[in-house]
């Protein structure tokens, strides 16, 4: 039998390896045109609700905390640089239980973030053009990026570059539409210093903003199942995730800064198109062309997350994780058609019994859970060597990742963690029984090394 760790075209389990094409820039750009996306277009209004005036407090605070968690991702890819992510990571650290929960965890997290962009779509900012119900817009909306979905994402990649750049120059139009208004005098800068809102002291409505804020930095902890399709990940990977998050921190801060003192704090919390408030209280950009970018920016976040998302199903399905259903692909497309209609039907069902704010927080709430076990993962696997050189987080980054996800979960409302308990449970189910079929098979199978391939992009 040849040795497949010597063929270069093979992985160190004799598996098809991934080509090696992403340098640092391309890594840069994509987990910053994955991270500074939809959300800060939809939440900056559901922030000033929770927080008041400084809205850019909450997101200074979401950022720190979102850095803590990116430390242990930096750490774990560049030891394990292999697609898989959380779930892969938590395999090799606590079984398939664990490695299958945090996947399913990643997987449903996904689908609610695609409900949450549907129902921003069809919200303050396509009234600009035409006024239609809510969840007739976000069922019509999630069909229609299904089919792109199936079509295919080659064709996609240049459309895709050039939305990542729209998105970028419209939060860039909202700071400098805010810098003048500061200028001529029409905004209020004390607003920036207004937290609490009634009933809720500064230090909670900090927390239970960060919360929402969180949500616009999510995105980077896709980005570890790449890294094995990076030429030097112990060199790039961290440069790129640091680099890109601050890029965003920097932005996002600039345009809660301008988005806050241009408009009066009850308007934006009101408003589900709330940067638009900001265009309409400046005046010289017309109000349809921001509207405009900003539906580009939604569509372009629902889109990435949604073939993200059907990926990983059809990963989970292809690695005896899921039911065997969600595998099957279209004869010319090679798109995983049944994975791409089961995930669409759930983000509608979504979409159609949650409002924004609520969507928001359980993805949050998801994704905390899922963070929570990479660092606690970080910890365990510090007695594996792992690949020589690779990044090392100091260890009390890693603990204060661990306790900052216990803490922004206790600023999550009731309702929301009923609905985040309510998908642990179905995970819970499904991993003991996946990993009781598995066992019966004495470890062979997927689940013996980890879901190596959970969360391939196509």
């Amino acid at each position: 039998m040849p040795n497949l760790k010597q063929h270069p075209h093979r992985d160190a389990s004799g598996g098809p390896a991934l080509k090696r094409a992403l340098t640092t820039p391309l890594l840069y750009f994509f987990i910053l045109g994955d991270v500074l996306g939809a959300g800060v277009y939809v939440l900056v209004g559901q922030i000033a609700a929770d927080s008041g005036g400084a809205v850019w407090l909450p997101l200074v605070v979401a950022l720190l905390l979102a850095l803590l968690t990116a430390a242990s991702y930096a750490e774990l890819a560049t030891k394990y640089p292999r697609a898989g992510g959380a779930s892969h990571y938590a395999t090799r650290a606590f079984g398939p239980f664990t490695g299958f929960v945090a996947g399913f965890c990643m997987l449903a997290a996904g689908i609610v973030s695609v409900a949450a962009l549907a129902r921003g779509f069809g919200g303050d900012y396509l009234s600009a053009f035409v006024t239609l119900p809510v969840g007739l817009v976000a069922v019509l909306f999630l069909a229609g990026l299904a089919l792109v979905n199936a079509r295919g994402i080659k064709e996609s990649t240049r459309a895709n570059v050039v939305a990542t750049v729209v998105e970028v120059g419209g939060l860039l139009v909202i700071v400098v539409l805010g810098a003048w208004l500061l200028l001529r005098g029409d905004g209020d800068p004390g607003r920036l210093t207004d937290l609490g809102t009634p009933g809720k002291g500064a230090a909670a409505a900090v927390l239970s903003g960060a919360v929402l804020a969180y949500y616009s930095f999510v995105g980077f902890e896709t980005s570890v199942n790449v890294a094995e399709e990076t030429r030097d990940p112990r060199r790039s990977y961290p440069r790129a995730l640091f680099g890109a998050l601050a890029t965003a921190g920097a932005v996002y801060v600039l345009v809660g800064v301008a988005a806050s003192a241009a408009v009066p704090t009850g308007r934006l919390a009101e408003s589900s198109g709330p940067l638009l408030e900001v265009v309409k209280e400046a005046g010289g950009v017309p109000t349809w062309l921001f509207s405009a970018v900003a539906l580009v920016a939604v569509a372009n976040g629902a889109l990435l997350t949604g073939i993200m998302s059907s990926r990983l199903a059809y990963g989970m399905a292809r690695d005896g994780l899921l039911p065997a259903v969600l595998t099957k692909v279209l004869p010319g497309r090679r798109t995983p058609w049944a994975a791409i209609a089961v995930t669409t039907a759930l983000a509608a069902l979504l979409a159609l019994t949650g409002d924004v704010a609520t969507l928001a927080s359980t993805l949050v709430l998801l994704l905390l859970v899922v963070f929570l076990v990479v660092n606690a993962a970080v910890l365990v696997l510090r007695r594996d060597p792992g690949e020589a050189g690779h990044f090392r987080a100091p260890t009390v980054l890693p603990v204060l990742g661990a306790a900052s996800c216990v803490l922004l979960a206790t600023q999550v409302e009731a309702r929301v963690w009923l609905r985040g308990l309510l998908v642990l449970a179905v995970g819970a189910v499904l991993a003991a029984v996946t990993a009781a079929k598995h066992g019966r098979h004495s470890g062979a199978g997927p689940t013996a090394a980890g879901p190596s391939r959970v969360g391939m992009r196509d």
